[in-house]
């Protein structure tokens, strides 16, 4: 299946998958597909936030195909909602495959990021916006 990347979201990071990243099988990890996906979830919710953000929850993480040694991951994210102190973002994980032309959607899961202070303690959203 060739599948269109999604339009209603931003590439925030692409990495390539490397075979330290992978099982005897050529499968990489989806522990590694899931730290991407927090790396990107990072990088969104702290350009929103003005500031540091930490990762307090994750929804659903939907593992839909594997990914394999050489294949570019694309990680797409949108804001699904923007509380008082809290992101909530929409993730989704696709692969270009290595060598081919095709496209596929291997993972999705929604995240939840917390703005946080110089502290750890978390603050609100809005102040970074100031």
């Amino acid at each position: 299946m060739n599948a269109p990347s999604p339009t209603d979201m931003e590439m925030t990071l692409r990495t390539i998958a490397m075979p330290a990243d992978a099982n005897p099988a050529g499968d990489i990890f989806g522990g590694w597909v899931m730290s991407q996906m927090d790396l990107a979830a990072f990088v969104r919710a702290n350009e929103l936030a003005g500031g540091r953000t930490v990762t307090v929850a994750v929804h659903e993480i939907v593992f839909k195909k594997p990914v394999k040694i050489g294949d570019t991951l694309c990680v797409y994210t949108s804001i699904k909602k923007v509380g008082r102190t809290s992101i909530t973002l929409n993730i989704e994980a696709w692969t270009r495959r290595h060598y081919e032309h095709t496209r596929e959607k291997v993972t999705e899961a929604v995240f939840i990021m917390v703005a946080v202070d110089a502290d750890g303690n978390p603050r609100p959203v809005a102040e970074a916006q100031q």
